[in-house]
């Protein structure tokens, strides 16, 4: 079944199989996030393999079969039945409604990018194509990310580094570039940076000047860097906030962070550009400075 396929099949009434949520359980897909994440150091290994999955890969919940979800999140079809009666639900099926429910309340300019990108898959070995994949996969994130982003938690994470006294800025491999131009913006900005990560090895003598009037940004994607979750952890563990930027609520950077921020790039054929990451990255950027440059108490950079 092709994805607009499956979104024109959602606006069908479920059957009696995958009828809605009673009362008392989850009626959205927020809600249900947010019990996950909540109850998410409680589940059993095979169910928080689900949950991950389901956080991670909302659409293929929406769209899958049992058995190709199952695959998938490398469980067995009777774990989702398990998952979705842990959370309240009579069954997989109804789970699943929610999901879709999701999918019926977006954005209308997601479908339509979504059959455009489609259409170019006709044209595959062209470059035109592969340019155009790229360029719709770049819209899809920076207009997820726009609902995505929780703007009293942008603003929190806004004043936590502006007043910092030195911002330490973690990330490596497909993250490194978005900590690089932040190192390039806050250079020219005036705003006293480190970054995390020397040819000469000394990452844990860097480390080691953090104090509890810095603050730390980092940023790691699945697969997650080992590094820089090891980093963020040793920062964390000696009071020194970390704002970070993932792309799942249970990415392990989340414990270490006090502030997170959860961002899901668009891919096309697989391969994931760094669209809304560089958009928000570079927002957190400016809003510092300008926050800064407002009379927000500047620490001494003599």
């Amino acid at each position: 079944m092709t994805p607009d396929a499956a979104i024109e099949g959602l606006q069908e009434k479920p059957d009696a199989e995958a009828a809605l949520p009673s009362a008392g359980v989850p009626q959205d897909f927020d809600a249900l996030k947010a019990v996950i994440l909540e109850r998410k150091t409680q589940l059993p290994k095979r169910l928080r393999q689900v949950a991950a999955y389901a956080l991670d890969q909302p659409d293929e919940i929406a769209f899958g079969t049992a058995a190709s979800i199952a695959a998938a999140a490398d469980v067995q079809p009777s774990t989702l039945v398990r998952f979705a009666q842990h959370f309240g639900f009579e069954g997989f099926s109804s789970l699943q409604q929610i999901f879709r429910a999701r999918l019926r309340e977006r954005n209308p300019g997601y479908e339509e990018r979504l059959r455009a990108l489609g259409d170019n898959g006709h044209s595959r070995g062209e470059s035109g194509a592969i340019f155009n994949g790229f360029v719709a996969a770049a819209h899809r994130s920076l207009d997820n990310i726009a609902g995505s982003v929780d703007p009293a938690a942008f603003e929190q994470a806004v004043d936590l580094l502006a007043k910092a006294d030195t911002i330490f800025l973690i990330a490596k491999r497909r993250s490194y570039p978005i900590s690089g131009y932040m190192a390039y913006a806050f250079g020219k900005l005036k705003i006293r940076y480190q970054m995390v990560g020397t040819a000469a090895g000394v990452d844990d003598d860097i480390l080691a000047l953090a104090g509890r009037r810095d603050a730390a940004f980092a940023v790691s994607f699945s697969p997650y860097t080992s590094e820089s979750i090891h980093q963020a952890r040793l920062l964390a563990g000696r009071k020194v906030p970390v704002v970070s930027l993932t792309d799942s609520a249970f990415s392990p950077l989340v414990e270490s962070s006090k502030i997170w921020f959860e961002i899901v790039e668009a891919d096309h054929a697989g391969f994931r550009s760094l669209s809304a990451s560089m958009a928000f990255a570079m927002a957190l950027t400016v809003a510092v400075a300008e926050k800064r440059q407002r009379g927000w108490p500047v620490p001494d950079m003599e």
